[in-house]
């Protein structure tokens, strides 16, 4: 990876984190010149989380949502929906009641076909008007409601985006740290043998990381121990075992005879074996 996209990366953390100020002056010693295009979303995305942080408004993230209303349908989000029912719910807070129900009748009924058995469930919090925190509906005016609003904003602006919610060098740094200590022992091993692993194309040994950080599916060869790629894909067997087309190849001494499988019975030809698309 080139210094450049490195650099973008950075600048793009630290805008994602809110750190506005940081990223500025990164972006400015890096010279990084997609400063402007990263910096403006967040910049309006952080100024939608604060007015629900601090005044709690949810005005902002309403028009957020109604400006993003169809991309937002498109992906079946439902976020526009839950603003209003916690926009509903805290006009029943404040004793609110007769413009709650005014609010309930334009925002929340044209949701009614789609969230019925929802929207039922909300306003039967009018029947709960000063003691909804003892209702069966207490949950709806929980603190973290809003908590919970909030990373779904932010998934969802992201999303809009073409970005992942969490920021790409924080989870790469997280993955980094669970990997360490196996990188650490394989440089100690190819130190010894006076190798530079740095230098390889891919790992020697397997790099076992939590589900959280795996995010694409990746093929290795249970014979060979090698990642699958474009010159040796994984390869379908008639027993359904997979290989990669190099242990295939191996295995069969390349002629067109039947071998068997090493991990079943049943044998099989070059021929049967099917490439698996991942």
């Amino acid at each position: 990876m080139d210094t450049a996209t490195i650099n973008e990366i950075i600048a793009s953390h630290f805008y994602r984190q809110g750190q506005f100020e940081i990223g500025d002056g990164f972006s400015s010693e890096a010279q990084v010149s997609e400063s402007v295009i990263l910096k403006s979303p967040f910049l309006e995305m952080h100024s939608i989380l604060q007015a629900m942080r601090q005044s709690p408004d949810l005005g902002p993230a309403l028009a957020w949502v109604t400006k993003n209303r169809d991309k937002l349908l498109r992906y079946g989000s439902s976020l526009e929906l839950k603003l209003h029912e916690l926009q509903f719910i805290e006009m029943l807070k404040a004793g609110k009641k007769g413009e709650a129900l005014k609010y309930a009748r334009a925002h929340l009924s044209p949701w009614a076909n789609e969230h019925q058995a929802e929207i039922q469930k909300v306003f039967a919090c009018l029947l709960w008007e000063n003691r909804l925190d003892q209702s069966p509906y207490g949950d709806l005016s929980s603190p973290s409601q809003w908590k919970e609003l909030e990373s779904e904003l932010v998934r969802q602006f992201c999303g809009l985006m073409g970005q992942s919610h969490e920021s790409p060098l924080a989870v790469t740094v997280a993955a980094g740290a669970e990997g360490l200590p196996t990188l650490l022992k394989l440089a100690s091993v190819m130190q010894a043998k006076k190798q530079e692993w740095q230098e390889m194309k891919q790992l020697p040994v397997p790099l076992d990381l939590p589900k959280e950080y795996q995010f694409h599916s990746v093929f290795v060869c249970p014979v060979l121990r090698e990642q699958g790629s474009e010159e040796n894909p994984p390869m379908l067997m008639p027993c359904g075992h997979v290989l990669s087309r190099q242990s295939i190849l191996k295995l069969s001494k390349n002629s067109t005879r039947a071998f068997k499988c090493p991990y079943c019975p049943q044998e099989g030809t070059v021929a049967q074996c099917r490439q698996l698309y991942f």
